[in-house]
């Protein structure tokens, strides 16, 4: 058989049921992209690696086809070892090919998963208008354990080797600039980040050093997680570049959050996804990382921007009609709007336990601060960081003692700063019920030259009551304070209350249109 004539015969044999085992008449699916075929067989579906060669991958050879597939199941089973399944052989004898199996040479090898349904894609949930917003939450939650547990590669990232992602897509993308994409628009970009690469070089290599830069998923997007059981399973990450995988974990989440952040330029449905994914993947931080991490956000536009132009590209050299031009000129516009310079603000949402700060706040955080919206800091979540254990844990009483309120507000402020001197703005959400807490809150804002608005939520207390009952019966919620607490609180004296009192009776919707009010020139 000619060279050139053994790739089609086996994707001719890999066509058909019976190289499965399947009775003829089932119909086995086929979907090519640029570097594989998968092949959709039964309760199974294998992948094909191409015999190419470009700048980024080199599935050339049959060693370096079997080494991709090796590497694609060992890393995909980080996130998804139930999808993974093994590495298979193809084999042939005399004229014919077998999966597996004794007898015949091996001439190629393919990936081997359980199939999924389609449908239970998040990017086609999202197109459905299907995708919830605790979904996308958890899926950013599952991004952060994965960062937490993956390889460290203090020899991959920095400055530099940034530098390199953005002038290799500079040059990608120079074949279709002025017919399909703005030139002056992608020159502008391409200056955009090289000056940003260039002011954050020590920003760049310090996350390297502490070990920021690790070997993360590369390719973490709507379309590589699905449903499975109720939640989400991220799958097909980047198997064939170290350099495209071994990146800053931001870099990595960036993808996600321009994925969704773009979807919801035309969709309002997803307007505040990106931003709760943000925070949710921010919220899973240990103690030792994250005002490492809040620095580590002012690389989030060219972070984000870089991802965009990748896909601006990409589409680009693709497009076959005017729809997927527009389309690429569209993420290359995107990603200007994210390296476009904006002020910071910092807002407080204070209130007594049951008034709705923290919806509030994430309300808030989504509006203010561009694309992906505003850090939301909940000293709920802080105490309990700050003592080791999950969101949704009980802390121990001593976790309420005296003076571990002053450090929760100290620890608070100080992430708080740390964002804004990353350029973010900020949504605060704590109780607030002393003068001094609330006048520390406006100081910070005046000591980082930015807009403070302070907004106290108030209702009455049955009402307050009966949320908070509520609320601890369902026990999904970081808030550790009950009715006891808040009868106790009923008796604060809050002192001359100067910033803006906002009715918090009404429903959540009705409350965050009032709250808005005095932000309203920030958005």
């Amino acid at each position: 058989m000619a060279a050139d004539d053994e790739p089609q015969k086996i994707v001719a044999f890999l066509s058909q049921p019976a190289a499965y085992g399947l009775p003829a008449g089932e119909r086995i699916g086929h979907i090519e992209t640029h570097a594989s075929h998968v092949f959709l067989a039964g309760e199974r579906a294998f992948k094909l690696k191409k015999r190419v060669k470009f700048t980024f991958l080199d599935f050339s050879t049959l060693e370096k086809r079997k080494a991709a597939c090796e590497s694609e199941v060992e890393l995909n089973r980080r996130t998804a070892p139930d999808i993974y399944l093994r590495t298979v052989p193809l084999k042939q004898a005399g004229d014919g090919f077998h999966l597996d199996g004794d007898g015949g040479e091996t001439v190629d090898w393919l990936v081997e998963m359980k199939r999924f349904p389609a449908s239970g894609l998040y990017a086609a949930k999202a197109e459905r208008g299907e995708l919830a917003l605790s979904e996308v939450e958890e899926l950013a939650e599952a991004a952060a354990a994965f960062h937490a547990q993956a390889e460290v590669a203090r020899d991959a990232g920095g400055a530099e080797n940034f530098l390199k992602i953005v002038e290799g897509s500079a040059e990608d993308m120079k074949p279709v600039l002025g017919t399909v994409l703005d030139a002056a628009m992608a020159e502008c970009i391409t200056m955009r980040s090289r000056a940003l690469i260039d002011s954050h070089r020590v920003l760049l290599d310090r996350r390297r050093a502490q070990g920021r830069v690790r070997h993360c998923h590369g390719d973490l997007h709507l379309g590589n997680v699905t449903d499975i059981g109720g939640h989400p399973v991220i799958f097909d990450c980047i198997e064939f570049s170290d350099h495209i995988a071994r990146i800053d974990v931001l870099y990595d989440l960036a993808f996600l959050l321009m994925d969704i952040a773009f979807r919801a330029e035309s969709d309002a449905r997803l307007a505040a996804f990106a931003n709760r994914a943000l925070n949710a993947w921010l919220d899973r931080l240990p103690q030792d990382e994250a005002e490492g991490e809040m620095d580590g956000l002012a690389l989030l536009p060219l972070f984000m921007a870089t991802r965009v132009v990748v896909r601006a590209k990409v589409t680009a050299m693709q497009a076959k009609d005017e729809a997927a031009k527009r389309g690429a000129q569209a993420y290359l516009g995107f990603a200007l709007r994210l390296l476009d310079p904006r002020s910071g603000t910092l807002v407080a949402i204070g209130g007594l336990s049951g008034t709705g700060k923290s919806t509030v706040a994430r309300g808030l955080a989504a509006r203010i601060g561009g694309a992906a919206g505003a850090v939301h800091l909940r000293s709920d979540i802080i105490r309990k960081r700050m003592f080791g254990v999950g969101p949704l844990e009980r802390l121990p009483d001593e976790a309420y003692a005296p003076g571990v309120g002053a450090r929760v507000y100290e620890e608070m402020l100080r992430l708080a700063g740390a964002a804004l001197d990353a350029g973010m703005s900020v949504a605060m959400d704590a109780v607030f019920a002393r003068a001094e807490e609330r006048a520390q809150a406006a100081a910070l804002a005046s000591s980082h030259g930015v807009e403070f608005t302070g907004i106290w939520l108030e209702a009455p207390a049955h009402v307050l009551e009966t949320r908070v009952a509520a609320r601890e019966a369902r026990g999904n919620d970081p808030s550790d304070a009950g009715v006891e607490v808040l009868r106790r609180q009923l008796a604060y004296d809050t002192g001359r209350m100067d910033w803006t009192r906002v009715d918090a009776s009404g429903t959540p919707e009705a409350v965050l249109q009032a709250a808005l009010a005095p932000v309203r020139a920030f958005l």
